[in-house]
């Protein structure tokens, strides 16, 4: 329940609101790592029905990702806003739910019981992702607060993307199944309970923004069914104007150039390992979670270059990081380096014991490369969001965590419809061939034109998306030092005044919104 004290974060808020990230990047590194590969061999599904599944559900989230920021923000004067939070009655009504995951992983279903289960999940995963992003905005103003409650988001983030991808792992050494769908309903049915507890932990440490002296005059608002009826189009309205916020905008093009790339690369990585390498399960496993511990030390080295020099020189040294990666996989396509495979046997199954230095360099050189570079494409773009609320309430004079949160899931959504679907169309085209249905699991031989175009989706696709970002990131001028001129002119505007405290500050404000100054705090 929200507060009229201030109050200041510590240690137990950071990582309890951080916590919240095990169902954030937790579920999205299970759907994006493993659930293709599971679809298409183990329960006969094509690359193309593959796509749907993991693409349609975004496509109704174009309603109900803003639609839930719009009601986030706009329940902050009735009786539940006030008794319950606004931002936390979503995140409650989840906790009971989310262990329905699980369901997903149920082999031999039908198309139609996949896409149901998947959209049900994914409806649960944005009531509680958007409202749980706006917390860390409304408990601190504080530009180093923000980039710990950031960092601490992202450390969770990778910790639960390393469970995720070992967990079979540990699952066939201690239960057996090798290669067996059993293996993915275990791993669900553990991050299901895990799911549910993280966000009672997220309930528990975290607060919305205090009401001010006027706000609290306010009297709770009763129903009224008129507006309800306009929240489609007041909500469509408020998205759209996020937009014209140039950092917004600029943030949009490196938030999607390093998330998208990453979606690419994580739905055709397994199928990569599976026909290029000739790995399995296993395999895949053991270099994911190589990965995504790369990842981890990326973000702990990200947080303190972000806060020191600000987002966008470690946004760069990203890019440079996963595009060498992606080029050496390329030249292991091309070389197909003798001996490779037979030494990759030998191993039975345990990379880490491997004794081959040619086999450790293809192995774990590439993926290693590839996480130093994930990690900070993760960590930049939500470090820079919660520093968004601030441009925007210098141009409307309002606080609108809410709405952001939903633009960024709404679209970030959608972005990965469209990468998933076209990322697994186009290997289909290919000639990619799934796995039989009534046997699961056993090895399909891939045409050469089939691997062919794993490859180049793999390696070009992320490229692409990456080039995008780093040519937007030459223009982006948020960092420590003019977030805090910024939040100076935001107090003066609170005060009245009209005219920036120099020409510096000016030139900083309007740059970072996009408007000039004379039209700031509601006057455009």
């Amino acid at each position: 329940m929200a507060t009229s004290e201030l109050r200041t974060p510590t240690w137990i808020n950071y990582w309890g609101w951080g916590s919240g990230d095990m169902l954030g990047a937790g579920a999205q590194a299970v759907i994006t790592g493993w659930l293709a590969y599971f679809f298409i061999t183990f329960c006969g599904l094509s690359a193309v029905e593959t796509g749907l599944i993991l693409g349609l559900p975004r496509l109704l989230e174009a309603i109900t990702c803003p639609l839930i920021g719009y009601i986030s923000d706009n329940l902050r004067h009735t009786w539940v806003g006030r008794r319950i939070g606004r931002r936390k009655i979503f995140l409650i009504l989840t906790i009971p739910l989310l262990p329905c995951f699980a369901l997903i992983f149920v082999t031999g279903q039908t198309f139609a019981y996949y896409l149901t289960t998947f959209v049900f999940f994914e409806f649960l995963y944005t009531m509680f992702l958007i409202p749980w992003e706006t917390l860390a905005a409304e408990m601190t103003k504080d530009y180093g607060k923000k980039a710990k409650f950031a960092g601490a988001r992202m450390l969770i983030a990778q910790s639960s993307a390393i469970l995720a991808s070992y967990l079979p792992t540990l699952i066939i050494n201690h239960f057996g199944g090798k290669d067996s769908p059993g293996t993915f309903l275990i791993m669900a049915a553990i991050f299901g309970g895990l799911f549910s507890l993280v966000v009672l932990l997220v309930v528990l440490f975290t607060w919305e923004r205090p009401y001010t002296e006027a706000e609290k005059l306010v009297q709770p608002e009763p129903m009224d069914w008129t507006k309800a009826a306009l929240i489609p189009v007041n909500m469509f309205r408020d998205l759209f104007s996020t937009l014209r916020i140039k950092a917004f905008r600029q943030h949009l093009s490196l938030y999607l150039g390093g998330y998208i790339s990453q979606d690419i690369f994580n739905t055709a990585f397994p199928l990569f390992v599976a026909t290029v390498m000739m790995g399995a399960t296993l395999v895949i496993s053991q270099l994911m979670t190589t990965m995504y511990v790369a990842q981890l030390v990326s973000v702990i080295i990200a947080i303190n270059v972000v806060i020191r020099t600000g987002p966008t020189a470690a946004y760069r040294m990203a890019i440079s990081f996963v595009g060498a990666a992606l080029l050496l996989f390329l030249a292991f396509y091309l070389i197909r380096p003798a001996g490779f495979a037979e030494g990759l046997t030998a191993m039975g199954g345990n990379l880490f014991a491997a004794a081959n230095p040619m086999v450790l360099f293809w192995l774990f050189v590439p993926i290693i490369l590839a996480g130093l570079g994930r990690g900070t494409l993760n960590f930049v773009p939500w470090s820079v969001y919660n520093y968004l609320p601030d441009i925007d309430e210098a141009v409307t004079g309002q606080r609108r965590e809410g709405i952001f949160a939903g633009v960024m899931t709404f679209v970030r959504k959608i972005a990965q419809s469209g990468a998933i679907v076209v990322t697994t169309s186009l290997i289909g085209l290919g000639g990619y061939v799934s796995a039989d249905k009534a046997h699961p699991g056993v090895a399909v031989v891939q045409s050469p034109e089939a691997v062919r175009a794993v490859v180049l989706v793999m390696v070009g696709g992320p490229i692409l998306m990456m080039l995008w970002g780093l040519v937007v990131s030459w223009s982006f001028r948020l960092n420590a030092r003019t977030h805090q001129v910024l939040i100076h002119e935001v107090e003066r505007l609170r005060a009245g005044e009209t005219q920036a405290e120099s020409a510096e500050s000016r030139a900083i404000v309007e740059n970072l919104t996009g408007w000039r100054f004379e039209r700031l705090w509601g006057r455009g």
